[in-house]
C-alpha cells in the first residue's frame, strides 16, 4: 500500500513539475509578446475571450493569464469586461492540457525525454533551448501519468475505493466537493484533470462519477485567484468574484442537466475511451458556459460591481502587480514588474504636479499628500528592485534581460523624481512662512517651466506605458526646451538683480527650485531614453 502511494505522489509531482517546465519555457519564448497582443487586441469580447484561450493553451496556467488581465485593468488599458472575456478565455485554454495527455502518447514518452533533452544542451539558440525544455517538460508530465496509472490500477481490488465510486455514483454533489477540495490543497485544475484521465485510461472510473469531481476542479481552480486579489485593488475583487460567480452559476445549471450533458459528451467522444470523454467533457463545459454568459456579462458584471462597490481612491504603499508565484515564469513577472512600475510613475507624476502646484498657489492639502506619499514611493523603489533582481535567478532571453536593465535604471529615475518633488513641496512652505517674495516676471517663468516640466514627464511616462520610441523622442526634446528655459531664467533673474527688481536675499531660493525642476526633467529624460534604447544617467 506505501508503495503504490508514493508511486502515486511521485506521478502527481511528476506531472506538475512536467507541466511548470512547459509554461515556463513556453512563456520565455512566448510570454512577453502574448502580454502585448492582449494589451492590443481585447477591445471586442469575442476577440478577448479567443485571447484569453490562446495565450493560456500557450502559457499552460490560467492563474498567469488572469494576472495579466487584472495589471492591465489597473494599469487602464482594458476595462472590467475586457479582462472578464479573457478570463472566461483562459477557462477554456486550461483544458487544453487535459486533451493533450487524454492521447495515448504512452509508447512515445521516453522519445519525447530524449529529443527535449538534446535540444537542450546541444542547441545555441536560446529559443531552441526553450522549446526543448517544452518538450521534455511535456515527456516528464507523460512519465507522470504512466506513473499515476500503474500506482492506481490495483485500487480496482479496494475496497473502500469501490465505496468511493459507488457514493459518488450514487451522490454526485459528494463528487463535486471532493473535486473543489483537491483542486484547491493542489492549486491547479490541471492536475485534478490528470489524475481523473489516468483513472479513466485505466477503467478504474466511469463518466458519470468522473464528472461532478470535474466540475468541483473547476470551481477550485478560482482559488489561486480569490486569494491573490485578497490584497488587492477593487477591480480585481471584482474580476476575481465574477470568475468564482461564473463558475459556480455554470456548474450548478451542469449539475442540475447532468443525465443530459453525459449523453452529449458521449455522443461527440470515440466509443469506450473514458480518458476522452473526461477530457472533451471539461472542454465542452468551459466553452458553453462562456458561450451562454458573453450576451449576459453586462447585467452580470453590473451585479458584481453592486456587490462590492468602489471604496475610493486609495495608494497602497505594498505593490499591486508584483506576484511571488509568477517569477517562475519570467516573461510574466517582467510584465508584472513593467505595470508597477508604471504605477509607481504615477504616483510621482501626482506628486510632481501637486508639488509644483503649491509653488504656484500654496496649498497644505497638496503639501500634505506629497509628504505622505513619497514614503510609498520609496518603499516601491525598494520592493520593485528586490522583485526585478530576482527575475533576474532564473534564465532570461536576451530581450527580458535588456528590459530587466531599464526597468531597474526607470525605478532609480522615479525614485530620484519622488526626491525632487518633496523638496519643491517642503520649499512651497518654507516660501510661505519665511515669506520669500519673487517678482511677477520671476512667478510667470517658474509657471512656465513647472508647465514644461510636468509636460516633460508625463510624455516620458506615455511613452514608457506604450514602448512608443516617437513620444520618447518628443519627451527627450521637450527635456532640452526645459534645460534651455531654465538659463534664460537665471540669466533674467541677474539682469533683475542689476535692475533692483528682485532682492538679492532670495536668490538661493530661485536657483534651488530651478535645479529641482530641471533635475525631474532630467530624469523624466532618462526614462524615455531608455524606451528609446539609450541609457544616460544624470
Amino acid at each position: 500500500m506505501l508503495i503504490r502511494v508514493l508511486g502515486l505522489l511521485g506521478g502527481v509531482a511528476l506531472f506538475m513539475y512536467g507541466m511548470q517546465l512547459m509554461g515556463e519555457n513556453l512563456q520565455r519564448v512566448a510570454g512577453a509578446k502574448l502580454q502585448k497582443i492582449l494589451e492590443k487586441l481585447t477591445g471586442v469580447l469575442a476577440m478577448g475571450v479567443t485571447l484569453g484561450t490562446v495565450v493560456t493553451a500557450v502559457l499552460q496556467a490560467s492563474g498567469a493569464t488572469i494576472v495579466m488581465a487584472i495589471g492591465l485593468v489597473n494599469a487602464g488599458m482594458l476595462n472590467l469586461q475586457q479582462a472578464f472575456g479573457v478570463t472566461m478565455g483562459a477557462c477554456i485554454g486550461t483544458t487544453m492540457t487535459g486533451q493533450l495527455v487524454a492521447f495515448k502518447l504512452t509508447d512515445y514518452i521516453m522519445g519525447f525525454v530524449f529529443i527535449g533533452y538534446m535540444m537542450q544542451i546541444l542547441a545555441k539558440r536560446s529559443s531552441t533551448r526553450f522549446l526543448g525544455m517544452v518538450i521534455l517538460g511535456f515527456g516528464i508530465l507523460m512519465t507522470g501519468m504512466e506513473l499515476m496509472g500503474m500506482a492506481m490500477r490495483p485500487m480496482a481490488q479496494e475496497a473502500w475505493f469501490i465505496t468511493f465510486v459507488t457514493e459518488v455514483s450514487k451522490h454526485p454533489f459528494w463528487g463535486l466537493i471532493f473535486g473543489m477540495i483537491a483542486t484547491i490543497l493542489m492549486q491547479s485544475s490541471s492536475a485534478s484533470i490528470g489524475i481523473l484521465i489516468a483513472l479513466g485510461m485505466n477503467g478504474l472510473i466511469s463518466l458519470e462519477t468522473a464528472l461532478p469531481i470535474m466540475l468541483g476542479a473547476n470551481i477550485g481552480s478560482a482559488s489561486p485567484a480569490v486569494l491573490a486579489s485578497l490584497s488587492g485593488t477593487t477591480t480585481s475583487q471584482r474580476l476575481s468574484l465574477a470568475n468564482v460567480l461564473y463558475k459556480v452559476i455554470g456548474v450548478i445549471v451542469a449539475m442540475f442537466f447532468l443525465p443530459q450533458f453525459v449523453k452529449l459528451i458521449i455522443w461527440i467522444s470515440p466509443d469506450g475511451n473514458i480518458a476522452r470523454e473526461i477530457a472533451n467533457g471539461h472542454t465542452i463545459f468551459n466553452i458553453v458556459n462562456t458561450i451562454c454568459f458573453m450576451p449576459l456579462i453586462k447585467p452580470f458584471l453590473n451585479l458584481v460591481e453592486k456587490i462590492l462597490p468602489e471604496q475610493g481612491e486609495l495608494v497602497p504603499m505594498k505593490p499591486v502587480y508584483l506576484d511571488e508565484n509568477m517569477l517562475h515564469t519570467p516573461g510574466v513577472a517582467m510584465g508584472l514588474a513593467g505595470k508597477e512600475v508604471l504605477r509607481m510613475g504615477y504616483i510621482c507624476r501626482k506628486n510632481v504636479v501637486f508639488a509644483l502646484d503649491s509653488l504656484n498657489h500654496f496649498n497644505k492639502k497638496k503639501v500634505k499628500y506629497v509628504l505622505a506619499h513619497e514614503p510609498i514611493i520609496d518603499k516601491l523603489e525598494m520592493d520593485i528592485t528586490q522583485y526585478i533582481t530576482k527575475i533576474a535567478y532564473t534564465e532570461l532571453s536576451e530581450d527580458l534581460a535588456e528590459k530587466h536593465t531599464d526597468l531597474l535604471h526607470a525605478v532609480n529615475d522615479l525614485e530620484r523624481i519622488g526626491d525632487h518633488a518633496k523638496t519643491l513641496a517642503k520649499r512651497s512652505v518654507q516660501i510661505v512662512d519665511e515669506p520669500v517674495v519673487f517678482s511677477e516676471e520671476a512667478k510667470k517663468e517658474l509657471r512656465t517651466l513647472a508647465k514644461m516640466v510636468v509636460d516633460v514627464n508625463s510624455t516620458a511616462l506615455r511613452a514608457l506605458a506604450n514602448s512608443d520610441a516617437k513620444l520618447a523622442t518628443q519627451a527627450v526634446q521637450k527635456a532640452q526646451d526645459v534645460k534651455e528655459f531654465q538659463k534664460v531664467i537665471r540669466e533674467n533673474h541677474i539682469s533683475r538683480l542689476s535692475d533692483k527688481v528682485c532682492n538679492p536675499g532670495n536668490g538661493a531660493m530661485l536657483m534651488e527650485l530651478l535645479i529641482n525642476m530641471k533635475r525631474v526633467s532630467d530624469h523624466s529624460k532618462n526614462i524615455a531614453q531608455l524606451v528609446r534604447g539609450v541609457f544616460e544617467g544624470a
